[in-house]
């Protein structure tokens, strides 16, 4: 006889049904093969059919195998990658293509919507100013219902933003600004709770480092955060080795995603092997928590139908995913989504930054003269092997680190646009715009240093302490 299902396939998400179905379809093959008795193959064909009406009615999709539900597109961690597919998982990120990955391509492989005009009108007409130019310019360039959270604001229903970091080092770099940056802009303009993670415990597992010494690069990162400017009556920052361990809230989020993700499931989001130790294969459900309103009963007054914004880089969407397939059966909103690409490594776009190689990217530690030096020894130029070539041809700003570079933090438009003409047209030399690039990011680069100065223990002890906000709920 055929199997029964062994839980009521109304509680199983579309990944595990497809999953079922999957394997429902390889049992009918293997009878048929094996010559089995009618009765048996007939059974078993049931089966198959009863959970494939289970997976059109759940998804409202028929069921296609290799592909899985929308929702949930795995990543194989490039283990069967194509060679012109780019590889982007939460710890990689590689491209062939100089001009780094492509994005459009990535949108559709990861089944999320692109950010296009409309939308961005949209934002515009929302908040009553001109949108960030981290938006005008593409830079976040990807969304997961982001129309459902510009619905509750123009209704005027509460949302909150969560984004966080991986604190692997003492020092940040520049890059690791854009997601707080951008994010410090969306709690101004939408007057909304903030929640930072800081994700030392994965750190510890993931590197060799200590407990200690994660909890201190976290501690030392969070100024750096709060460096950026925001709000202490409007945003919390936890270490997960500190919340973990004073939240029940918290914590019985954890313990309720861990229950409705299958190691299968979470091998094939991340890549996870039978060699990596538990903490690794539990930890997403650690990062899945902050998206819960639940979470942070001190803040949200145990209110747990609060929807949930996340800015973040794409490559922390699978972590998302996963939280978005769980979060109906526990009786949770799915968090919403914005994705921002890739800040560069100096040496091109083909990869991101490493904290580790102090010539890959601009830290936040640099002195003017460093800043300089990396600029002019490192950043990949997209102009000609010639003067009298690059007059001629002029350079190419796809590939060009420096105007990448611009893109992010030159926030004058027309002046960007006449860099990229002179730049193409060979007007204006690599070394020149090289320049440019150096008198932008030094200033930049010192106030923050400046700021920083004043971000004192106490200040961080307060922004870290679970606390009331200036918001009611």
């Amino acid at each position: 006889m055929a199997d029964s299902p062994n839980c009521d396939l109304k509680s199983l998400s579309p990944l595990q049904l497809f999953e079922r179905v999957t394997e429902q379809g390889e049992k009918v093959r293997a009878l048929k093969a094996g010559k089995a008795p009618k009765d048996e193959i007939d059974a078993a064909v049931r089966m198959l059919l009863s959970l494939k009406q289970s997976y059109k009615t759940t998804t409202g999709q028929d069921y296609q195998a290799g592909l899985p539900p929308k929702d949930l597109i795995l990543i194989n961690n490039g283990t069967t990658k194509e060679e012109d597919e780019d590889l982007v998982d939460p710890w990689n990120v590689q491209t062939s293509n100089a001009k780094g990955v492509d994005y459009d391509k990535l949108i559709v492989r990861f089944g999320s919507s692109k950010i296009d005009t409309d939308l961005i009108n949209r934002i515009e007409r929302a908040i009553g100013q001109k949108p960030h130019h981290f938006l005008r310019r593409g830079i976040f360039f990807s969304h997961r219902d982001m129309d459902q959270i510009l619905d509750a604001y123009e209704n005027k229903k509460p949302f909150y933003l969560y984004t966080g970091r991986g604190p692997s080092s003492q020092a940040m770099h520049v890059g690791h600004l854009i997601p707080f940056l951008f994010t410090k802009w969306l709690q101004e303009v939408f007057d909304v709770p903030l929640v930072i993670q800081l994700t030392d415990d994965e750190k510890y597992l993931w590197k060799d480092m200590t407990v200690e010494k994660a909890y201190e690069y976290a501690r030392e990162n969070a100024k750096d955060i709060i460096a950026c400017g925001f709000d202490i009556n409007k945003t919390f920052i936890f270490s997960d080795l500190d919340y973990l361990g004073t939240s029940a809230g918290f914590y019985k989020n954890i313990v309720k995603v861990q229950k409705h993700v299958t190691f299968n499931q979470v091998k094939g989001i991340f890549g996870f092997t039978d060699s990596d130790c538990i903490g690794k294969i539990s930890f997403p459900a650690i990062q899945a928590a902050p998206s819960f309103s639940s979470s942070f009963p001190q803040i949200f007054n145990g209110k747990e139908n609060i929807q949930c914004l996340i800015p973040c880089a794409i490559d922390q969407d699978p972590y998302f995913r996963m939280t978005r397939d769980v979060a109906p059966r526990i009786g949770q909103p799915k968090p919403a989504l914005l994705h921002s690409v890739f800040f560069p490594a100096l040496q091109g776009a083909q990869t991101k930054m490493s904290a580790s190689d102090p010539n890959s990217s601009i830290f936040l530690t640099d002195t003017p003269k460093q800043i300089k030096t990396k600029i002019n020894k490192h950043a990949f130029s997209g102009g000609r092997d010639t003067i009298e070539e690059h007059r001629k041809y002029g350079g190419n700003c796809d590939v060009d680190v420096s105007f990448m570079y611009l893109t992010f933090f030159l926030e004058d438009d027309d002046r960007l646009e006449q860099l990229k003409q002179a730049y193409t047209s060979g007007e204006l030399l690599t070394g020149e715009l090289k320049k440019v690039l150096i008198e932008t990011m030094q200033p930049l680069v010192a106030a923050h240093q400046e700021r920083r100065k004043q971000v004192t223990d106490e200040i961080v002890k307060q922004f870290m302490t679970p606390r009331k906000l200036a918001f009611e709920f």
